[in-house]
């Protein structure tokens, strides 16, 4: 009896060991399962089709099973485009130790059921659309060594309790939208190697706790919002490789020791796109096993230390949009230096300040360097003959600079290079046919230069290339056949050389091809019929060549926006079809022989869109366009005997008309010579080579009606301005008419011409002639003829309830539209100040001389008080300015000019600060509440950055802004900028090159998304 109730306990403790192993439980395990499958999309299931019962558990897809107990002990279901939401069921795999349901689109929360995992070591639900925060509960998987929680929209802060898990080996928490700041309790995780936090909106400094972390080799921050000065913990952490802390708000000067304090394991150090400041620190060759070392978009100065040379295994050196250099002979000198690092991969110099002659050394960098990157800065000097050394190159780019000379030829030997870029410098000669070597190369821009000659037909053999952009040098010759049959260009850009023939038929092939540019060459002949076939044909630019005929049917390129033909010799009628392009903003058609009544439908009946003067036998159209009525057919029955008296009485009336005009003819002779000897016309080398044609007094009588006040735009101080197509220009033009009796006109005619005599930039109004002559009355009359800006001033866009209903914008700037703005004028103002042959001060900067093209692409415009600083004290005319005409405009003039200061570029600077200022506050420097002490300036200071919301255009509020977006933020930088560039002080101000570094950094970190190409 004894024995046997032995027997009984033994067989019922078995039975419970059974059960606790999965004899019994395993049941448990799978109806987890099952309800987890119950929770993902029907039509998703059949990927878990395995998971019935007709299958055994442990040979369902994704699941593995422990050997002893038959427990469900990893669940693999990485990628299986699986939807739904996580079943909190999943918290009774009570034995899972591996859990992988990654790469999936699961919604939902992370279920508080997973904290019962208590055996798990390896969690991943990265990339799906999980939402609610990170659980706490996970705190109590004590085992956890890998947490990848990776692209999902979790939000909220990072838990304390997280600090728990002290054998946490890798935490991966980046693109979650995380706010808040990092938890000092992280201090606790002293096993872990690897944190991610990257691509999410916290905040703060980075606790001191973090230098316990003693085991620690990759560290992630970027793109958040983390201030405070360089972390310091860092230095503890002696096992550290990886450091990047991009893209967020520290700032400060980097130690001088930096190199002697940093781990010596560190191989990547990325601190681009903060606000760091002075000098790269010398010591960082210290650091021996550096590989990447990137700290582009931030505010360095001072010169690139040689000592970089000595860091051997170099292989990336970012030190882009910063303001190293002076602009002096010597800045390039680390170049040589670099040479000794054998490895370097990849160089990036854009965006400073280096000048001097490009050093032959570069010729004898590393033959592993792909990428050579120094455009915008100011390098001269001669591409090195022995360029072709550098047997590994990918991209090369120095546009941007003043550079000289011709294009090597041994560039043809760089057979991997794809992208090259050296457009806006002053090269020439001949573009070399070895450049055809170069099979793989994806963009060839050498635009804006002198090179002469043909376009080498060897370019053809470059058959992958995108993008083609050989505008505005001195090229000759046709077009090569073979760049037709390039079918994989997206651009081809070709405008303003010297280049004839016909466009050939092969170009139908170019099916891919999303912008044609050919203006003002020499081409002509007839459209080929297969431009009809190339269908992504977004922009086609023709104007100003001798192409005549019909325009061939085009009928299916819908997706079309801007089309200019003007300036040729078309014919025929205007195709109707043209009404149904949707998606048209700009049809240009002036200037040809177009005839018949123009279509009312669609696009027509917008005039601002359809330009179709200087087309004599057009009629109809819509009433603004302004042209003749059309006939109705004239009926022939029974008028014969009628048309012969007609045809008497007509051959009477011409013989009559015929005198009369020969009378006429004679009399405006004799008083056209009358008038030519008193006339002072400006020859072109007034106005180096923006004078196209002479003009005169007549011609922009008749232009204008008689100077109309209909045509008017706007008055200003010294004239007024007015609207009109102007054929010699074969455009529409803004016509500047001096007031001549206005004290000071006739010397700020003589500035506007002089200041832009040689000077070019996209962001300058271009000055496209001039008048100076007399009127029909004896009198003096001078002229200003400009490119049209259609989008009006920007003072009328910041002050919309000031200007006529009429003429009011339809709508408001955005925050992005103001910024692009912004940067658009700080560029320019960088232009005028360093970059031309002679520093140029505007002096009356301010939103009324901001002009908007179409594309809202700002135009600085109304040089009449402009200064050539070079010059202001040799030439006389400049000198005769009273010095009350150089103080520009109250409440923009610098503090300075009111106390007899002379002009500079300081003074610029002063006006740009005050006009970022009334931008994004919508407030005039001169409004009524601002008096005694109380300006703009403090008014804006004194609310940064707690209530920025409060004194911001209301307007950008309520433009658009996507939920979430980091207004206030973006805000108080931008602000922050305006303060610093009309500071008091002249020598305080921040120069407009840092202004336009800064904003463009603002733009690229908070819209970078939705940034269109603009620089």
């Amino acid at each position: 009896m004894r024995s046997m109730r032995l027997f009984l306990l033994l067989s019922f403790i078995a039975l419970m060991l059974l059960g606790t192993y999965g004899f019994f439980t395993d049941e448990t395990d799978r109806q987890a399962l099952l309800e987890f499958k119950s929770q993902v999309y029907e039509d998703k299931r059949v990927v878990l089709s395995s998971w019935n019962h007709s299958f055994p558990l442990c040979n369902w897809k994704g699941v593995t099973c422990g050997h002893k107990h038959k427990r469900v002990t990893r669940l693999d279901l990485g990628g299986l485009q699986l939807g739904g939401v996580i079943s909190p069921s999943i918290g009774n795999l009570s034995f899972l130790v591996w859990l992988n349901i990654s790469d999936n689109s699961f919604g939902g929360t992370i279920p508080e059921e997973m904290g019962n995992l208590f055996r798990l070591k390896y969690l991943n639900m990265g990339l799906n659309f999980l939402g609610g925060g990170i659980s706490a509960s996970l705190s109590n998987c004590s085992r956890l060594m890998w947490l990848i929680l990776t692209s999902n929209n979790l939000g909220e802060g990072l838990p304390s309790e997280l600090g728990s898990l002290t054998k946490l080996a890798g935490l991966y928490l980046s693109e979650n939208n995380l706010k808040g700041k990092v938890p000092a309790s992280l201090g606790n995780l002293t096993s872990l190697r690897l944190l991610n936090l990257a691509y999410n909106s916290m905040e703060g400094e980075i606790p001191y706790d973090l230098a316990r972390l003693s085991q620690m080799v990759h560290i992630s921050l970027t793109m958040n919002n983390f201030s405070g000065a360089f972390p310091s913990p860092v230095y503890n952490l002696s096992s550290l490789e990886v450091l990047s802390i991009s893209v967020n708000s520290f700032s400060g000067s980097l130690r001088p020791d930096l190199g002697n304090l940093l781990p010596p394991k560190v191989r990547t150090l990325f601190l681009g796109g903060n606000y760091f400041t002075g000098a790269i620190p010398t010591t960082l060759s210290n650091v021996s096993n550096l590989r990447a070392f990137a700290i582009g978009t931030n505010r360095f100065t001072g010169s690139i230390p040689l000592s970089f040379g000595k860091i051997k295994n170099l292989q990336l050196m970012a030190l882009d949009t910063n303001s190293l250099g002076s602009y002096s002979s010597r800045d390039l000198e680390f170049l040589d230096a670099l040479t000794n690092c054998t490895q370097l991969e990849i160089l990036s110099l854009s965006w400073n300040r280096l000048g001097g002659d490009l050093p032959t050394s570069i010729s004898n960098l590393s033959r592993t360097l792909y990428k050579l990157e120094l455009g915008r800065n100011l390098i001269s000097g001669r591409i090195p003959h022995d360029i072709g050394n550098l047997v590994s190159l990918r991209t090369l780019s120095l546009e941007e600079n003043l550079i000289t000379g011709s294009l090597p030829a041994s560039l043809g030997k760089l057979l991997g290079l794809g992208e090259v870029y050296l457009n806006s410098n002053r090269m020439s000669g001949a573009i070399p046919s070895s450049i055809g070597n170069i099979t793989q190369l994806l963009s060839l821009s050498l635009a804006n230069n002198s090179f002469q000659g043909i376009i080498p037909s060897s370019l053809s053999d470059c058959s992958q290339m995108l993008h083609l952009d050989l505008g505005f040098n001195k090229l000759e010759g046709t077009i090569p056949r073979g760049i037709m049959q390039m079918t994989s260009l997206l651009n081809l850009s070709m405008e303003g050389n010297s280049l004839s023939g016909s466009l050939h038929d092969d170009i139908g092939r170019l099916q891919n091809l999303v912008v044609l540019s050919l203006g003002n060459n020499n081409l002509s002949g007839q459209l080929p019929q297969t431009l009809g076939k190339c269908l992504s044909m977004e922009v086609m630019y023709l104007q100003g060549n001798y192409f005549h005929g019909a325009i061939p049917d085009i009928k299916l390129l819908v997706d079309v926006r801007r089309v200019d033909f003007s300036n040729n010799h078309f014919s025929g009628r205007i195709p109707e079809y043209f009404a149904n392009f949707f998606k048209l903003q700009y049809l240009n058609l002036s200037i040809n022989n177009f005839e018949g009544s123009v279509p009312t439908k669609g696009i027509f009946q917008n005039s601002t869109i359809v330009l179709v003067s200087g087309n004599k036998n057009l009629c109809g159209g819509i009433k603004e366009l302004k042209l003749k009525p059309c006939l109705p057919p004239v009926e022939t029955k029974h008028h014969s005997s009628l048309l012969k008296k007609v045809a008497i009485g007509i051959s009477v009336c011409v013989a009559l008309l015929l005198l009369l005009f020969i009378t006429f003819v004679s009399l405006r002779c004799f008083r056209k010579r009358k008038i030519n000897r008193h006339t002072n016309n400006l020859t072109p080398s007034t106005l180096g080579g923006a004078i196209h044609e002479k003009i005169s007094y007549g011609d922009l009588r008749n232009a204008t009606y008689g100077f109309s006040s209909s045509n008017v735009v706007r008055s200003g101080s010294f004239g007024t301005v007015f609207k009109t197509f102007l054929p010699t220009e074969n455009k529409v033009v803004a016509v500047k008419v001096l007031n001549l009796k206005r004290r000071g006109a006739m010397k700020s005619f003589m500035a506007e011409c002089e200041s832009l005599k040689y000077i070019r930039h996209r962001n300058l109004v271009k000055l496209l002639t001039a008048c100076s002559s007399i009127d029909f009355q004896g009198n003096d009359f001078r002229a200003l003829i400009y490119d049209f800006m259609p989008n009006g001033s920007l003072d009328m866009w910041l002050h919309p309830e000031e200007v006529e209903e009429i003429r009011r914008p339809s709508k408001t700037l955005t925050l992005l539209e103001r910024l692009n703005i912004a940067i658009d004028v700080g560029c320019v103002l960088n232009y005028l100040h360093v970059h031309c042959h002679e520093p140029i001060a505007h002096c009356d900067l301010k939103p009324s001389n901001v002009l908007l093209d179409d594309d809202l692409v700002a135009h600085v415009s109304d040089f009449g008080l402009a200064r050539l600083l070079l010059k202001f004290d040799q030439e006389s005319f400049f000198n005769q300015l009273s010095s009350a005409g150089v103080r520009g405009t109250i409440g923009y003039a610098a503090p300075e000019y009111g106390m007899g200061g002379q002009p500079s570029i300081h003074g610029d600077v002063y006006s740009f600060g005050v006009l970022l200022l009334e931008m994004f506050t919508g407030k005039r420097p001169t409004n009524e509440s601002f008096g005694g002490t109380f300006t703009l300036h403090s008014y804006t200071k004194s609310a940064l950055p707690e209530r920025v919301l409060d004194i911001a255009d209301k307007s950008i509020l309520h433009s658009g802004l996507r939920v979430g977006f980091p207004i206030a933020e973006c805000l108080t930088l931008v602000l922050d900028v305006g303060l610093r560039c009309c500071e008091e002080s002249p020598t305080n101000r921040l120069a407009t090159s840092e202004a336009a570094k800064e904003l463009i950094s603002i733009r690229e970190r908070f819209f970078k998304a939705r940034i269109t190409a603009r620089r």
